[in-house]
């Protein structure tokens, strides 16, 4: 949470929208900011905290733990046409790196954009090569793209 409160400007710029949902009421989450969050970032979480105490969203997306009553913690990417275009689920001893979401939200942001024309390779990083699909492109993605295009 704090990592994406330090990012959320940077997010906001890309125009995505965040949005925390957990299992905790909204009293935890208040509680959660002043006494933890707060001494993380700089001021209270820029971003809406959404309580899903009967856990109907969690079992929406296949997150919710009917035995413990939690969910699992997930980040998911949602276009602007309301699909989920990449998600990630980690259990709790693990973080997420809030620097990949923003590489994997800027690479579905070029390809939403070129309509398809180009696509990211593994390990793309914006500014780098794409790729650009075609027939001729089967077969030969070796002769345009290795795993060392990641670092030049």
């Amino acid at each position: 949470m704090s990592a994406v409160a330090d990012k959320y400007k940077e997010l906001q710029e890309l125009g995505v929208e965040v949005i925390s949902i957990s299992v905790d009421s909204v009293f935890v989450h208040k509680m959660w900011n002043e006494h933890e969050l707060s001494k993380m970032i700089d001021g209270d979480i820029p971003f809406p905290m959404g309580s899903d105490q009967d856990g109907s969203v969690g079992k929406k997306y296949g997150i919710y733990d009917e035995d413990s009553g939690v969910e699992t913690r997930g980040r998911f990417i949602i276009d602007p046409d309301g699909i989920v275009q990449g998600f990630e689920v980690l259990t709790p001893p693990v973080g997420r790196n809030i620097s990949e979401t923003i590489r994997q939200i800027k690479a579905f942001q070029l390809v939403r954009e070129s309509e398809g024309t180009e696509v990211t390779p593994a390990g793309w990083k914006p500014g780098k090569k794409t790729l650009k699909p075609r027939p001729g492109l089967v077969g030969k993605v070796w002769e345009e793209w290795t795993v060392d295009e990641v670092d030049k």
